[in-house]
């Protein structure tokens, strides 16, 4: 006998709530058509009410136990972006030491458009998150997990209005919360490059420089364990 709180999915109204045809095309287009971008238009700019929509879905993101922990810094002053640079080039030389044989292979590869970008954004995860216990007794992390729906949030909003955007995540966090005032219980996560780029890739930059070929969905997917395959049919792809 099944549970009674169970309701079998056929009696389910799944469609009751769902949006047209057209609308759910465009959603999974936009995710489809998202990419981590790295070369921007130059001299470029983003009206300021773009700018505003796209922060507000960022902030309409979820985030456990409602603690909104994410902190958007706008970059404004030219010199204070070529500091957020010179931290990032920092740490690029050390990350390509750090792996070795394909230290001269990442070098090659463009990581950042600091410099280039129309906006420039760092997003922190915020002070006094300690005082957060909601979902966070046992998963300190899901503050992260919080912030990064934010930027996906952020991500999915910029494709839908043309706009390209680029998380830059090498750099020294102790480094460039000193450069920003960042008070100590809070920590940068993200240096955004936001703005116009000459060209969607149709395949993920990394894959096109032959850095890293994405896998199957299949190859995350199971049932029941970690190791039983996934049975859905057109999961491989």
């Amino acid at each position: 006998m099944s549970h009674p709180s169970i309701v079998p999915p056929r009696l389910i109204g799944v469609t009751d709530h769902a949006f047209s045809p057209a609308d759910r095309s465009a959603i999974y287009r936009v995710i489809a058509e998202r990419r981590d971008l790295r070369r921007f238009v130059a001299d470029s700019a983003i009206p300021e009410e773009v700018l505003v929509r796209l922060l507000q879905a960022a902030h309409a993101a979820p985030s456990v136990g409602l603690m909104q922990p994410w902190r958007f810094i706008r970059i404004t002053e030219p010199a204070l972006r070529r500091d957020i640079h010179a931290v990032v080039d920092e740490e690029r030389l050390r990350t390509a030491e750090a792996l070795g044989p394909r230290s001269d292979e990442f070098l090659a590869l463009k990581v950042e458009g600091i410099l280039d970008c129309a906006e420039l954004f760092v997003v922190a995860l915020g002070d006094g998150r300690a005082a957060h216990v909601f979902g966070r007794r046992t998963l300190p992390q899901m503050d992260l997990a919080s912030v990064s729906c934010a930027i996906q949030n952020l991500w999915l909003a910029a494709r839908a209005e043309g706009l390209g955007m680029g998380w830059v995540s090498i750099f020294d966090p102790r480094r460039l919360a000193q450069l920003l005032g960042i008070p100590d219980d809070a920590e940068p996560v993200a240096v955004l490059c936001l703005g116009p780029v000459p060209e969607f890739p149709e395949r993920p930059q990394l894959e096109i420089d032959e850095w890293a070929v994405g896998r199957p969905l299949s190859e995350f997917v199971s049932e029941n364990t970690w190791v039983t395959p996934a049975p859905i049919v057109g999961w491989s792809t």
